[in-house]
């Protein structure tokens, strides 16, 4: 759309207001009433009208004030115009699932995809069968960059404790913790794993920034102890083929564990080692949160984290 700004610049738009009205009524005190304006200040206003379109705009008639053939066309085409003003201006917008082709972009890391997509996407296909999911991947140390650079909606990761800033909003779905990972071979029987198994084995680590050690290599230090960390990835969905082919050992969060249990027949134990729970929370900028397509979505995530976190839970029972 090209809006040419010098012919906008002196148009008032309480003037089409008043033109519109003066359609309506046909008298100028009639409208003046309707306004709650003075008589004067409508006849002010319709010499200007006259002055803008350079026509007479209404005739004196025995019947009142009759619309020249180009107020018929002002009205035909700017009374639309006005009414789409006001709806943007003072009508919350309105989102229909079932009628949107919209596409959605959503930041997440491969193991909250893992965890959530299915069960979103699925909810999604079911309420608005046209819209479509995007998912980039992302972490916690580009999220809030690729959310600034308007490359995704929202993003759904592990996130901080601290406030977010004020231009970023935060909606907490779930807190997990970690849980290891490992192949039947490793360990037999139903017991956990020791401290002692946990340093005395390989490890497969992930790291976002492709480093050897995390918080967990930290508190062994502390004491005396260390782990050997073999294979460092960026991606948690490479981990089971990697351990159904060797005597290793990873560390993951909970959910992506226990699904892994399930499907992959890949042994489950707590962490021998102090682990603080995280939170799993969406991330959107504070302007679009007007965006009813996208508090739409985003309920529809926290739905699928709930159905998800009950069914796990049922699985334990």
């Amino acid at each position: 759309m090209s809006i040419r700004e010098r012919d906008l610049r002196h148009v008032d738009l309480n003037l089409l207001v008043t033109f519109l009205v003066l359609l309506r009524e046909r008298s100028v005190s009639q409208a003046a009433r309707r306004l709650y304006l003075g008589q004067p200040a409508v006849s002010g206003a319709l010499a200007r009208l006259r002055e803008l379109f350079e026509d007479a705009l209404f005739i004196r008639t025995p019947k009142g004030m009759e619309p020249t053939a180009k107020a018929l066309e002002l009205e035909r085409r700017l009374a639309p115009a006005l009414e789409r003003i006001q709806e943007t201006m003072f009508e919350p917008p309105t989102f229909e699932p079932a009628d949107t082709d919209r596409t959605f972009v959503l930041g997440m890391p491969d193991w909250v995809e893992l965890w959530l997509g299915p069960a979103l996407f699925a909810s999604v296909r079911e309420a608005a069968p046209r819209a479509r999911l995007a998912i980039k991947p992302t972490d916690p140390f580009e999220s809030t960059a690729m959310l600034e650079r308007n490359e995704m909606d929202a993003s759904i990761l592990q996130t901080q404790e601290t406030p977010p800033p004020a231009w970023l909003r935060r909606r907490p779905l779930r807190t997990l913790g970690m849980r290891c990972i490992y192949p039947r071979e490793l360990k037999r029987g139903s017991k956990g794993l020791t401290l002692a198994e946990y340093t005395r084995h390989a490890h497969l680590m992930v790291s976002y920034r492709g480093v050897f050690e995390s918080t967990i290599d930290t508190w062994l230090t502390s004491q005396g102890l260390r782990r050997t960390v073999a294979y460092s990835t960026t991606r948690f969905g490479t981990l089971p083929a990697l351990l159904r082919s060797t005597r290793a050992i990873a560390t993951v969060p909970e959910m992506l564990a226990e699904q892994w249990r399930e499907e992959q027949g890949l042994q489950v134990s707590a962490v021998p080692v102090p682990l603080p729970e995280f939170s799993v929370s969406a991330l959107w900028l504070a302007t679009k949160d007007s965006d009813p397509g996208l508090q739409w979505l985003l309920g529809l995530a926290a739905q699928a984290v709930a159905r998800t976190s009950a069914s796990a839970a049922k699985g334990h029972r």
